[in-house]
């Protein structure tokens, strides 16, 4: 493929973020910045108990509080329609449903909502709800994961079940084995954005949201549920996204509360959590323990592959993610086990997070490759080289590509891998000690359903549509990327709408899936555009139409800036405006589904990781010095945002590998850093030099574009490769995340 594929041409760059310069200027509009008259506050008021009910609720200080519109509780709210079907409406919320909020008295964590405050301004909902004051029927909680593992239970969603290659112990025959238990600690989404919705009944039947979601479809599917609407009268909104992680891809409790609120008293509705809300109210990555049973022969080849992992959810619904299922075909092993268990708890249930259940678990597995390559005195590389998995032993079947190989190279190249050392504390400078690691990732390169709407005018500008959203990856650049080399037409001649369900339908933006879904129809879209005008083209009086060419289809037209001209003589052109002159038209509007179709390969992305890092024995300081990420994608889009996809995924890792732990009282059930504060995230300071490198070429069998998906693989791989590095420095094998100094300090 042309270096130059989606290159903005004329400044032989690659195409800048469209919307760059409104976030940065404060035109993108977030989803409690809109403006909508007559508008009220809502505030939460949250249990402070973890698990019991409520005795009784003291609501009156605060409904005679100045400016109170009303007060909510499982006492007065609204009936939902949604709630009163399906399970038992007299037994409260059991596994695999979602909470019902204000539905009764029943607490199931610390800080669940039990009354909604609501007032003609935010500081008056607030004051208000410091009034509302509850007593409780305490129970016995549990919020603690080790403590409740004889309790841990095989999930009943599809597809995870016990998983069995060969022989389930067949690494305990192999020549050199390890076994390890390792800790995944919960950690916590914490976008810029805080939850926020603005709910407005346009009538007793019709309702429009402006909501920080990362589907507007999805949501409208799930209000339409709660409040059995009609789906063309509900209209959700969500353009733009200021961050969510994985946070946005379920509709919240509170979502449904201030819709619940603006029905009650009649007037739009915002709500807005709190920054400790958001630690304990819009889910997390859960606590998982993980154990791994590894074995090789003696001169480097897998014998058998044991993975267990054990992971929180909810005490009321049932959550589960992909955390054991990069061991099935990660690696050529004949003989691989995998199992995956559920322990309820106290808390919210958890959620997806960016690299969900792969990022878990491959902090484990590349963990355990690096243990066992140190047993078996390998370069970690050289180990994985000697089981590179050729075709996907899971499934049996080929890669639709795979280029993994060339990702070892090229950022063992970048990263001076040649000069570490096969024993740990062998590199000094000065007092810190050096190391260097690395940790492989993957995720499933998936394309979904997606419609587009193109609208070309005569000037050669182009309108693209869809509700398909952006929470940072720069989902309208990749649009306007397609199009312009589809169309031949400059970046700014094209448009993008997007973020409302009043659009064509898009995809929820998750999974990594959106370059690939989106992507397509665009570039669908755009082929029916041509094969249109190339249909134009062809009719009597074209300067095309000659008595030999009868027909002139579009392979045979070159598209360039607004016009169009013939492949084998681009002095025979035409303008788009005065082809549609000819024909009467004032331009052409073309909808079009795009999805993908059943294909023999197995479809993946996948990365790799390298970190070289420092540490200083006597502070116990990690200090990153430099982060390679490698990317087998397919073909790269947008190079400038497929960067800093890259980029992001590696700060956030490093706050996984060295910071993040939501720190539970587990006497009180409730977390003691739920503030940004006392929960460490990564700051500028601690971000070393981050490299970027793709091997940028176009798998078959994906889309038309030949991508993968980036997202996930931005971070699944690169806390193990902090953790190889600190024990290549150290000698010491942290498998406890996050690893922190006093797990390093030398006396």
């Amino acid at each position: 493929m042309d270096k130059d594929f989606f290159f903005d041409k004329k400044k032989n760059d690659p195409i800048s973020r469209v919307d760059g310069r409104a976030k940065v200027t404060g035109k993108a509009t977030y989803a409690a910045e809109h403006k909508v008259p007559n508008l009220a506050y809502g505030f939460l008021v949250g249990s402070t108990i973890a698990k019991g009910r409520i005795k009784s609720l003291d609501t009156k200080s605060a409904e005679r509080a100045p400016g109170v519109l009303g007060v909510i509780t499982h006492v007065n709210a609204p009936k939902i329609p949604g709630y009163q079907t399906g399970k038992d409406p007299a037994k409260p919320p059991t596994a695999g449903q979602p909470l019902r909020i204000f539905y009764d008295n029943q607490i199931f964590y610390y800080d669940q909502p039990i009354a909604l405050v609501i007032a003609d301004t935010y500081d008056r909902a607030l004051f208000a709800a410091k009034l509302v004051k509850a007593q409780y029927e305490k129970e016995v909680h549990q919020t603690e994961l080790e403590t409740n593992l004889s309790k841990a239970r095989i999930p009943t969603g599809p597809r995870k079940e016990d998983y069995k290659r060969g022989d389930a112990d067949g690494y305990k025959n192999a020549a050199v084995k390890i076994e390890q238990e390792y800790y995944h600690p919960v950690e916590v989404h914490n976008p810029m954005e805080l939850g926020s919705i603005i709910a407005r009944w346009d009538g007793p039947d019709k309702l429009t949201v402006y909501t920080k979601t990362q589907g507007v479809e999805s949501t409208r599917n799930s209000i339409k549920d709660a409040f059995k609407l009609s789906p063309e009268n509900i209209t959700v909104n969500a353009e733009h996204i200021g961050g969510a992680f994985g946070m946005g891809l379920r509709t919240w409790p509170y979502e449904i509360a201030a819709i619940m609120g603006a029905q009650k008293i009649g007037k739009p509705l915002k709500l807005a959590l709190h920054r400790e809300q958001m630690f304990t109210n819009v889910g997390y990555r859960p606590e998982t323990i993980q154990k791994i049973g590894m074995g090789a022969t003696a001169d480097g080849k897998l014998v058998g592959i044991f993975h267990e992992a054990t992971a929180n959810t909810s005490a009321y619904e049932e959550f589960t993610e992909a955390t054991v299922n990069i061991t099935q075909f990660m690696y050529a092993c004949p003989n691989v086990a995998t199992r995956y268990r559920l322990v309820p708890l106290n808390f919210v249930t958890p959620i997806w997070m960016r690299g969900p259940g792969e990022a878990t678990g491959a902090f484990a597995l590349e963990s355990a490759m690096d243990e066992l390559a140190y047993a078996l005195k390998l370069d970690p590389i050289e180990f994985r080289l000697r089981n590179h998995a050729d075709i996907d032993p899971e499934h049996n079947r080929p890669w639709s590509s795979k280029h993994l190989k060339e990702c070892y190279e090229m950022g063992a190249e970048k990263i001076g891998w040649k000069d570490r050392q096969l024993e740990p504390r062998s590199l000094k400078d000065g007092d810190w000690l050096v190391g260097y690691g690395m940790g492989t990732g993957s995720f499933g390169a998936m394309r979904w359903v997606a419609t587009v709407k193109a609208k070309l005018q005569p000037d050669g500008k182009l309108l693209l549509q869809c509700s398909v959203n952006d929470m940072g990856p720069g989902t309208a650049t990749m649009m306007t990327a397609v199009a312009s080399e589809a169309m031949g037409l400059a970046p700014d001649k094209i448009t993008i709408q997007m973020g409302s369900t009043k659009l064509p339908p898009g995809p929820m933006q998750g999974g990594s899936n959106v370059t690939s879904t989106v992507g397509s129809a665009v570039h669908d879209v755009c082929a029916e555009l041509k094969m249109q005008i190339a249909a134009l083209a062809s009719k009597e009086g074209s300067p095309f139409r000659t008595r030999k060419v009868k027909e002139v289809k579009a392979e045979d037209l070159v598209f360039s800036d607004g016009s169009v001209a013939l492949k084998k003589n681009e002095s025979t052109k035409i303008s788009f405006q005065d082809l549609f002159r000819r024909n009467n038209l004032q331009g052409l509007e073309i909808t079009k589904e795009s999805k993908g179709q059943e294909q023999p390969y197995s479809m993946y992305s996948f990365s790799m990781h390298f970190v070289k890092l420092r540490v200083h024995p006597a502070t116990g300081r990690v200090k990153i010095d430099h982060v390679v990420s490698c990317a087998d994608a397919g073909t790269i889009i947008s190079p400038k945002t497929a960067a800093s996809q890259m980029i992001g995924g590696a700060v956030g890792v490093i706050g996984m590998a060295l910071m993040e732990d939501l720190v539970v009282d587990h006497r009180f059930g409730r977390p003691i850093n739920n503030n940004l504060a006392d929960y460490h995230v990564p700051v500028n300071a601690d971000i070393p030099n981050i490299d970027v490198l793709f091997v940028n070429k176009k798998d078959p069998f994906t889309n038309p574009m030949g991508s993968k998906g980036l997202g996930e693989i931005a971070l699944v791989g690169v806390a193990p490769a902090v953790a190889n590095a600190v024990f290549n420095a150290t000698g010491k094998r942290i498998r406890t995340l996050p690893i922190t100094p006093d797990k390093l300090m030398e006396t």
